[in-house]
């Protein structure tokens, strides 16, 4: 997973202290399907996931990323869910901790790929199936709160 440029100037000050960080989860809903990657760099099965850039606004996070690491054209509907994450710590010893806005998204078009080499597989899983895919309770649990949105509070720009 390639580490955003800013995060790497800050690193360069910081060192490996713990750095405070946006996230977004992409759920991205098509049918009866959610789309799914297996990352390359840990072997999770997710949500798309990323980090949101400096003055970006976190749907268009969302919606970047998911074209980025999938292929898929989509439209964030709903922000569904806010968290602080615990904090973690990477391999190089990094530390982070993340406050993840998972979004709810509707699938336009385009076809499931790796297309930047962050994830190893890319697919639609269908929703009956999530239970068997790899997902762990953390993941499991963003898909469900975006998979019981009412639609109550719609996302509009």
């Amino acid at each position: 997973m390639a580490t955003p440029d800013f995060i790497l100037t800050l690193r360069e000050k910081i060192g490996n202290d713990l750095l405070w960080l946006t996230g977004v989860t992409a759920v991205v809903v098509r049918d009866e399907d959610v789309l799914l990657v297996e990352r390359a760099d840990n072997g999770l099965v997710t949500p798309v996931t990323g980090i949101v850039d400096p003055g970006e606004e976190p749907a268009i996070t969302a919606v970047r990323e998911v074209a980025e690491e999938a292929g898929i054209i989509a439209v964030a509907e709903a922000l569904v869910a806010v968290k602080a994450l615990d904090p973690m710590t990477y391999a190089n010893g990094d530390r982070a901790q993340y406050l993840d806005i998972v979004f709810r998204l509707r699938a336009e078009g385009g076809i499931p790929h790796p297309a930047d080499g962050e994830n190893t597989r890319t697919w639609w899983c269908p929703v009956k199936e999530l239970d068997a895919a790899g997902l762990n309770e953390d993941m499991r649990d963003r898909i469900r709160v975006a998979l019981e949105h009412d639609g109550s509070a719609r996302f509009s720009r």
